[in-house]
Order: C-alpha cells, then sequence, then structure tokens
C-alpha cells in the first residue's frame, strides 16, 4: 500500500479550499462602503433607538409618506422595512 495518492489529494484539496477562502475575502474587501443614511439621532427619532426595529417601522409612515412631512424619493423601495437599510447610529 502507498499512503502517496492519499496525500496529494488532501494536499490538493486544502489549496482549492485556500484559493476558496482567498477569494471570498478578496470580493468581500473590495464591498462598497455603506451609503445609505443612518437614523437620525434628533429629537424626532430618538424615541425609536429604545424600540425594537420592527415596532420603530411601524410608526415611520407617520411622517415618511408622499403626502407626510419628509416624502420620500421616486423610487424608493418598500416602506415596510425602513430600518433594515437605515441603521441606528450605536
Amino acid at each position: 500500500m502507498n499512503p502517496e495518492p492519499k496525500k496529494n489529494k488532501t494536499r490538493l484539496f486544502n489549496v482549492i479550499f485556500i484559493a476558496g477562502c482567498a477569494a471570498i475575502l478578496a470580493f468581500l474587501l473590495k464591498a462598497p462602503p455603506e451609503s445609505t443614511t443612518k437614523l437620525p439621532k434628533d429629537k424626532n427619532h430618538l424615541q425609536f433607538y429604545a424600540m425594537d426595529k420592527k415596532e420603530a417601522e411601524k410608526h415611520c409612515v407617520a411622517c415618511h409618506t408622499p403626502e407626510g412631512q419628509v416624502p420620500l424619493p421616486d423610487g424608493h423601495p418598500p416602506k415596510y422595512r425602513c430600518l433594515f437599510c437605515h441603521k441606528k447610529y450605536k
């Protein structure tokens, strides 16, 4: 019995694994920076910082509608997941 073929196969899998990890890392490092504005930390929005995301998102449509105080721009994604993109400041 010659253990050499099994050793070569293991080495090949290790090289493939490392190359795959390097490719994923390179892809993630080339990702663009986050460009969506964060949830403002002003007197109007401060109350929503204490709430859970889903709870806080229920209140967004009170002001952010086409007829509201702060209308959403044309082509804006669905309004029901506001804090998915507009993260809270920590």
